[in-house]
């Protein structure tokens, strides 16, 4: 094989397999959150931390930070507990880079309101994925909050 031709089969696949690694993040990310919604709709806090990488930080609007796995499950409970159901999540994009991604977001979501009534809520996220050693993406870092009231 030339010199020159063998340079044009490193470029080409080069450049399959540049989109191919970035849409898998994007499609492991969102085959992800979809067992996500399954697990918080479900009532399942355990299967939502399982999502989470054992070093995780969440950002909940209005409150402090949580800290690792445990922390964001008992978090998670605690919404489930009070009634937080129907979650959607949707993603907007991802950006790949190494071992990380970085996806933008929206949801919706119903949580009890006055009179115990079913209020929706919506909002934006940000999230950070980790390639966890098993070539998973995991969630590494967490932050959204509701858009203003209709």
């Amino acid at each position: 094989m030339t010199f020159k031709l063998c340079m044009l089969v490193v470029a080409i696949t080069a450049l399959c397999l540049g989109p191919a690694n970035a849409q898998s993040a994007k499609d492991a990310i969102e085959a992800s959150n979809a067992e996500y919604m399954k697990s918080l709709n479900s009532k399942d806090a355990a299967g939502v931390a399982s999502h989470y990488a054992e070093d995780a930080v969440i950002f909940p609007p209005d409150m402090k930070r949580v800290d690792g796995r445990e922390n964001i499950q008992k978090f998670w409970q605690g919404a489930i507990e009070y009634g937080v159901s129907d979650l959607k999540l949707t993603t907007v994009e991802v950006e790949e880079s190494g071992d990380f991604a970085f996806e933008s977001g929206a949801f919706s979501f119903k949580m009890p309101g006055k009179d115990s009534k079913p209020v929706d809520g919506t909002g934006k996220s940000i999230v950070v994925w980790k390639k966890a050693q098993d070539g998973n993406w995991q969630i590494y870092r967490d932050i959204w909050n509701s858009d203003p009231a209709k």
